[in-house]
């Protein structure tokens, strides 16, 4: 193993301990991480009945039953991408005619967030049926206290190497209906335990190790550029090292998925980002890919925002966008002698860098090219940045952003996202930028 991924692994053990299990063929380990939680287990799977995932449901089975589990009824269907709120619902019911003591969420993020979002309907939804109350910062904690219940533990075995969802407060839920995603980040939903082995990534196809593995840089990037001064020391070493093993190993993953090396860096880099989101928050880019669920994946969404607003933020974070663009010129992706840019120029450079990432592995670099793409989701982009239920984003903001400047200041970045030309953003002058 070389050092970088041995300092992965030691970042990552000092996050989570012993309640997190990873590594290179792992997964027969699930029951040995459950034990302490109970013994009658509800299992919630992505991929039933696929050829995929058959081998992958054999070994948690084999597993749990080798620790003395007894399963509390068939393995249930994970949800579907983006965790529609239908399948809260659905998993919800399910869990409740199973009765178990523990739940197992076995799946890509989408399937562990619905599970996340599920047990605490669960728990809570008799008293607070409107899944909408839930959204928001603290919002299930402060049910629980007031009712004095408990969440059922959940033991979230990650099968992509995406969104880490497995280790974070963060639960993304969609409302097809409204095209929109909503999000719960509470503590009481983190999984007390959790396991990725990184083997099964191999059967990820190209196009969604894509998404994954710049989901990953998504939460690196923008939890990095947010950090304030009291915390960007923390942040550093974590967000950095993510990038570099994601954005240095991503193209082989793809091109050849049984290359374990660099699906183990994919892993450890998108695990990264885990931490990196739960030292800090993410920012423009998330929130505008809650508005395009309709017609782009989360990590795709993310990648085509965020060039766009590392150009916003450059002059408030000059440091920062170098020290990102020295990982992508390290990995090819850009020529450009950054020690001799400075604020927007230097933005610009970086930006393009990363824009190049996403040409070189067949993504979009612009709205106007997804298909689907209408002004529509500008507008929906800009009303969901007023939305107090999505203020952390703002907030979380290098140049934080408040509702009233949501128009002058995202409006010209989203407009620029949508076209491909960076010249129309405008900067927030420096004297009215808040001190982070």
């Amino acid at each position: 193993m070389d050092d970088k991924k041995r300092k992965a692994h030691d970042l990552l053990r000092s996050f989570k301990g012993d309640n997190y299990i990873h590594g290179l063929g792992c997964l027969n380990r699930l029951g040995e991480q459950t034990k302490a939680l109970g013994r009658r287990a509800t299992v919630v799977a992505d991929g039933l009945g696929t050829d995929w995932a058959a081998p992958i449901h054999e070994e948690i089975r084999v597993a749990l039953a080798s620790h003395g589990f007894a399963l509390a009824g068939e393995f249930i269907p994970g949800a579907a991408p983006n965790a529609p709120r239908e399948d809260v619902f659905r998993i919800a019911q399910a869990i409740a005619l199973q009765e178990p003591d523990v739940v197992i969420a076995v799946g890509g993020g989408s399937g562990i967030d619905a599970v996340k979002a599920a047990v605490a309907y669960h728990v809570l939804g008799d008293l607070n049926s409107e899944l909408m109350d839930y959204f928001g910062t603290g919002q299930v904690t402060a049910m629980l206290e007031k009712s004095d219940r408990r969440l059922l533990p959940v033991v979230a075995v990650q099968l992509a190497a995406s969104s880490a969802a497995h280790l974070t407060q963060y639960s993304n839920i969609t409302y097809k209906d409204r095209g929109q995603k909503l999000l719960i980040v509470d503590e009481a939903v983190v999984p007390p335990k959790a396991l990725f082995d990184y083997t099964v990534t191999r059967t990820m196809p190209s196009d969604f190790t894509m998404d994954g593995g710049l989901d990953g840089v998504a939460h690196c990037l923008e939890v990095y550029f947010g950090a304030p001064d009291n915390l960007v020391n923390t942040v550093k070493p974590v967000a950095l090292l993510g990038i570099y093993l994601i954005v240095s190993h991503l193209d082989r993953a793809c091109r050849q998925g049984d290359d374990m090396e660099a699906r183990e860096a994919l892993g450890l880099g998108t695990d990264l980002g885990g931490y990196a989101i739960m030292l800090g928050g993410t920012n423009g880019a998330h929130l505008t890919s809650f508005s395009l669920v309709d017609i782009l994946s989360h990590g795709r969404a993310c990648a085509i925002m965020n060039p766009y607003y590392t150009v916003f933020f450059a002059p408030a974070i000059e440091e920062k966008v170098r020290n990102v663009g020295a990982l992508y010129k390290a990995a090819g992706y850009t020529s450009a002698n950054l020690n001799r840019l400075h604020g927007r120029d230097l933005g610009v450079a970086v930006a393009e860098a990363m824009r190049n990432l996403s040409e070189w592995i067949g993504f979009p670099t612009r709205l106007a090219d997804v298909p689907g793409f209408t002004d529509e989701h500008l507008e929906r982009a800009m009303t969901a940045a007023k939305n107090p239920k999505l203020e952390s984003k703002l907030r979380n903001m290098p140049v934080p952003l408040s509702a009233e400047m949501v128009d002058e200041y995202m409006g010209p970045v989203l407009e620029a996202a949508k076209t491909g030309n960076f010249a129309g953003i405008k900067s927030i002058p420096m004297e009215m930028q808040a001190s982070r």
